[in-house]
């Protein structure tokens, strides 16, 4: 399938942008991906909410569900893919220039959370002037960030899809991000303000990571040895390398610091009367999806969703792939999808 044409492009606001926690952004700045042409009516929008270290060109890592006749069809809708906050794909970000002291940010970056992220992309929507989405879909920390904007937007939210998200951070998952910030935190040069900081840890940070979003058996089969008497320089230990090394390569040691704070701030109840009360508020026709092997945002964070979110459908998908099976099995997540919302 050829890459439908698309626009990279960056908005900053000209105000300043309040965080949740108190802290302010001068004059942030949003990295957005658009495909397709917003009608008249401006009533054709897609909107997409990217997982944790993916960047805002949806169809490079959602590719599966991209193309005429799916789900995101860009001849039909205009799909939208904001980059997140405290990304380094271009939102405003530890990777950016503080006016305070002329260097980039680094660990000085304000603390901010999910809700602020969430809060920017409804910047953006205004910019554009859509006051309506027809489909608002995230996976994982999109999850996340999808579960505040439909909160926000309420009724202008027709359909919504959850994969692979919990309606607030686990103390399991919270554990995990935990154990990660503690080796980037064991390189001494995270400290430093420069871009190349803390990249020795990023890459074992990675390696920390990596089996939770896997599973056993989907390393059995693909890191199995074929040579029977070897004893060292295994292929699972090769892999690990490889995935640190293309990490190092793609990603921020500061960034990644930051947004995995950001995303234990996760509590879709936070201020708000209890967590339940915030999903019934919901009101958009949902399909939330879990897959039952995934160990990082077990199925029952996702059948909790489910429960509580008004006129919503339970997907439960099977697969060898874990918490990334959001980003493979595309089949199944189409028909999830469309079992539910004509799209």
């Amino acid at each position: 399938m050829s890459r439908a044409s698309y626009t990279y492009e960056y908005l900053e606001l000209k105000e300043k942008f309040e965080l949740e926690a108190g802290g302010v952004i001068e004059k942030p700045v949003i990295a957005y991906n658009t495909y397709g042409t917003l009608n008249k009516n401006k009533d054709n929008v897609i909107f997409i909410c990217h997982a944790l270290t993916a960047n805002s060109d949806a169809e490079d890592w959602w590719f599966g569900l991209f193309g005429k006749g799916d789900i995101f069809d860009w001849d039909k809708y205009f799909i939208i893919c904001a980059n997140n906050l405290g990304s380094p794909y271009g939102t405003s970000s530890a990777k950016h220039i503080n006016p305070a002291d002329q260097e980039i940010y680094g660990l000085d970056f304000p603390f901010f959370t999910i809700r602020d992220t969430a809060k920017l992309h409804l910047k953006l929507l205004q910019h554009f002037g859509i006051e309506k989405i027809k489909l608002l879909i995230g996976g994982s920390c999109g999850g996340n960030i999808a579960q505040e904007i439909a909160f926000t937007m309420k009724n202008n939210i027709e359909n919504l899809v959850l994969l692979c998200c919990s309606s607030r951070e686990t103390p399991w998952a919270i554990a995990i991000h935990q154990a990660q910030r503690l080796v980037l935190e064991a390189d001494e040069t995270l400290k430093e303000k420069t871009e190349t900081a803390g990249s020795k840890a990023l890459k074992a940070c990675r390696a920390t990571a990596l089996p939770y979003y896997r599973t056993q058996k989907s390393f059995n089969i693909r890191q199995k040895e074929i040579e029977l008497d070897i004893y060292n320089n295994f292929r699972a230990s090769s892999y690990m390398n490889y995935q640190g090394d293309k990490f190092v390569k793609r990603f921020n040691a500061h960034c990644y610091y930051t947004m995995l704070y950001a995303l234990d701030s996760h509590n879709i109840g936070r201020n708000r009367e209890s967590i339940e009360q915030a999903l019934a508020q919901i009101t958009a026709n949902t399909v939330v999806i879990g897959f039952e092997s995934d160990i990082l945002i077990p199925v029952k964070e996702q059948q909790f969703l489910a429960k509580h979110i008004p006129d919503t459908k339970y997907v439960e998908i099977k697969s060898i792939y874990g918490h990334d099976a959001f980003l493979i099995e595309h089949e199944h997540i189409r028909k999830a999808i469309r079992s539910k919302i004509n799209i």
